[in-house]
């Protein structure tokens, strides 16, 4: 298949860019660079012996989109391109809300417009809100978008219904929603791996930066949580993974909204990956507890049987496997 991955570029994109030529199709990429390196590219290249045609486009830009769509007949489209930064999203709500929803409307309009009509779309646990039943293990068939706590979160659940919506308006649309969990790790080469501006907000990339010496120490937000060693729970997800997901809900796409987990399905604590990450990489990392963190939850899990049942996927690689494949990116980029 012809398939264009918009934010191609970035961490999630470019490691499924990769699993996608590997399987034989053919990958233009979409990307504005705001978050990506261009140098990505030739790492795609170097990886894979492919290196994609590429678009420095801004979807927000409808006129250039729309020429992309124009030039090449695309079988498909996988839409990763998006501003995902949590605490950021809090600061600049509108610059969230027009550049992930009016971006994301500008591509469906090119779809429908050049006769587009498969998606695949990069959406997040966040969509569940507070939902969760004692052991936090979230199901598809939830109710969504209720006690979403940022403007990214709401970003990804308004868009979810802009492609429902759309999907009811043309019943010739195949649109598979991918609610992601905690994606981690680097590909095995080590050329291509997670690297966020700014100050992340999430676990790994917040311990690898504390490992480099670019943050002085961890904090632990809350150790008295219904846990079992009083943190924080998460189901974390390695990126090749998460790649290969994409891949399989390309090659079982079905008339009309789909929607699945991406997820382990086993649930992580804060200090059992910090532990981890001790232990691989032989190095003890300087922490601290600190208050809990208004809206975070003891456990957030996913279920993802319902992505095994349909997709025939499941996750192969393991928290110690994301650690290492972290720790031999660390090594090659420094």
């Amino acid at each position: 298949m012809n398939i264009l991955v918009t934010g191609g570029t970035g961490y999630i994109g470019s490691h499924t860019t990769i699993e996608l030529i590997r399987a034989g199709h053919t990958v233009e990429i979409l990307d504005n660079l705001f978050n990506s390196k261009i140098e990505v590219l030739d790492k795609i290249e170097k990886i894979s012996g492919v290196k994609p045609i590429f678009h420095k486009v801004d979807l927000l830009d409808y006129g250039s989109t729309l020429r992309v769509f124009k030039n090449t007949q695309f079988d498909a489209v996988i839409h990763f391109a998006g501003m995902k930064a949590v605490g950021e999203s809090v600061e600049k709500p509108l610059m969230y809300y027009e550049n992930n929803i009016q971006g994301t409307i500008n591509l469906l309009k090119a779809m429908n417009e050049t006769g587009v009509k498969k998606l695949i779309f990069s959406s997040s646990a966040t969509v569940y809100g507070d939902k969760g039943d004692k052991s936090g293990e979230l199901v598809e068939t939830m109710t969504t978008g209720v006690g979403i706590t940022n403007p990214y979160g709401w970003t990804k659940s308004m868009i979810e219904q802009i492609i429902r919506d759309t999907a009811v308006s043309d019943l010739s649309l195949s649109a598979t929603i991918l609610r992601y969990f905690n994606p981690v790790g680097a590909d095995k080469s080590g050329l291509i791996g997670e690297d966020p501006n700014g100050i992340p907000n999430n676990l790994m990339p917040i311990v690898t930066k504390v490992y480099q010496g670019k943050l002085p120490k961890l904090i632990i937000y809350g150790n008295d949580y219904a846990t079992e060693d009083g943190s924080c729970k998460r189901d974390f997800i390695h990126v090749t993974d998460l790649a290969k997901g994409h891949l399989s809900a390309l090659e079982h796409m079905e008339p009309g909204v789909s929607v699945y987990n991406l997820g382990s399905g086993k649930a992580t604590s804060v200090f059992e990956i910090v532990n981890a990450f001790e232990r691989i990489s032989g190095k003890e990392l300087p922490k601290e507890i600190g208050e809990r963190r208004a809206g975070d939850l003891a456990v957030v899990c996913a279920n993802p049987s319902l992505a095994y049942k349909k997709l025939n996927w499941k996750t192969e690689l393991t928290i110690d496997d994301a650690i290492a494949d972290t720790l031999n990116y660390l090594k090659i980029n420094s």
